[in-house]
């Protein structure tokens, strides 16, 4: 859908705003915009009460990490139609945000509280320091190290102020519109989970129960596998496994390394369940005769210690790579009796994560190791050598047409997102006017 221009503009005199139209102010975001800093002083003692972030909307939640009582002074009192705003480290898109507050509560200091004036649609300044934070436009306001953007230098933002009922037309169709795409994300979101779930489970009936339905079955001795061929053998990943290394910690800029540069990965190079090279980071002169193990193609690499997710994840090495080397983090396995291919759809199936779950431990629930000795301890169901290969060729003709409608739907989504932001800020700069469009919403609501 197209949507009209205004029929006049101006020059707003700001580079990344461009021309607004004629009837629209132009305003420092003081003039209509009040910073409140109301701290608790203990009006306020119930955890339910406290807001955080969640996505860009702050919300009301049962339990909040990381406050372990009910003594909350100190933080700020916010009430609803508040703006808050966490503008630290801008670099980091995750941890920036601007919230629309929903109902009274408390946030941490380190949020600041915009208060709107009488003639302010909150909803439409909600949505234009929104279209900022997505066109990253904060980030070349803020300062220091970590680009941040104080309340002083927020209030001096440039705000493209259109008549009150103006305002709230623009904020109507943004609401309504933004609902239309959210869905069709979620659409495609509920499509990318559902072929993961159906990835995973072609994987683990192949990799435990082989390609053909008709063949005779055993007890395998073990929960999580259940009945398998009877064909086939139940083994310790110790009788298998030729070799397992693991490298040394270096010292490395977060930058990959290129041409002859040697560079060292990043766990997050299996986060995928695939091998990615390029996940790693260039090793800094004074570190590279400390290196060791380096990449070897046909090898399984597999993540020793991450989150519950994320521990034991693992990725084939199908290239050469010959200037990249392993962290302490990660272990290179090299096999003997099965095929590496085999072993690697495995270690995407839900036997393997079940083992994977039993036999982590740690200090703390958000990062968990996994040890050699139990690693060695997992068991596997093998086919004959002949079968394996089978499996693999089989499973790769599905799998990749499976990842291949997932694309599309990650496509789908980066494009639909990009539809948004682009939207909200033609609305919420004037670059199109749809006060006509509002109307006829209104309307057939």
């Amino acid at each position: 859908m197209s949507f009209p221009a205004h029929s006049s503009y101006r020059d707003s005199g700001v580079e990344w705003l461009g021309d607004i139209p004629v009837h629209w102010q132009l305003l420092p975001t003081k003039r209509r915009f009040r910073r409140r800093k109301d701290l608790n002083t203990g009006m306020i003692c119930d955890h339910r009460l406290a807001l955080t972030m969640n996505g860009v909307i702050p919300r009301s939640i049962e339990d909040v990490d990381g406050l372990q009582t009910n003594d909350f002074e100190g933080y700020q009192i916010f009430e609803k139609g508040d703006l808050a705003f966490k503008l630290i480290d801008l670099q980091n898109i995750k941890t920036s945000r601007v919230g629309l507050v929903p109902e009274r509560g408390i946030m941490s200091p380190a949020y600041i509280r915009l208060q709107p004036l009488s003639d302010v649609e909150v909803r439409f300044g909600y949505w234009y320091f929104m279209a900022l934070y997505w066109n990253q436009v904060f980030n070349t306001l803020g300062g220091g190290v970590r680009q941040t953007l104080g309340p002083e230098e927020l209030l001096t933002v440039p705000l493209p102020l259109p008549p009150l009922p103006e305002q709230s037309a623009i904020a109507a169709f943004l609401d309504r519109e933004t609902a239309k795409i959210d869905a069709l994300v979620e659409e495609q979101r509920r499509l990318i989970e559902l072929l993961k779930e159906k990835r995973q489970a072609v994987i683990s009936h192949a990799v435990t129960k082989g390609l053909d339905p008709t063949v005779p079955m055993k007890d395998s001795g073990a929960e999580w596998l259940g009945q398998i061929p009877a064909h086939w053998e139940v083994k310790r990943l110790r009788h298998i496994i030729a070799a397992l290394d693991s490298g040394t910690s270096v010292n490395a800029s977060d930058v990959p390394a290129s041409g002859d540069e040697i560079g060292v990965l990043k766990t997050s190079c299996v986060y995928a369940g695939t091998f990615d090279a390029g996940e790693n980071k260039t090793v800094i002169a004074e570190d590279l005769d400390r290196v060791t193990c380096p990449v070897k193609r046909g090898c399984l690499i597999v993540s020793r210690m991450n989150t519950p997710e994320l521990v034991g994840a693992a990725g084939l090495v199908t290239g050469e790579h010959p200037n990249i080397y392993l962290p302490d983090r990660l272990w290179q396995i090299e096999f003997g009796e099965v095929e590496a291919a085999f072993a690697d759809l495995w270690t995407s199936s839900a036997s393997y994560r079940a083992q994977v779950r039993v036999a982590c431990d740690g200090t703390s629930s958000s990062m968990q190791n996994l040890s050699q000795d139990k690693f060695y301890g997992f068991i596997i169901a093998m086919p004959p050598r002949s079968e394996q290969r089978q499996i693999v060729a089989r499973l790769g003709q599905q799998l990749g047409q499976m990842d291949a409608l997932a694309a599309r739907a990650e496509l789908a989504v980066s494009i639909l997102r990009e539809r948004r932001v682009a939207l909200i800020s033609a609305a919420v700069t004037g670059k199109v006017d749809v006060r006509g469009v509002a109307i006829r919403q209104a309307e057939a609501a």
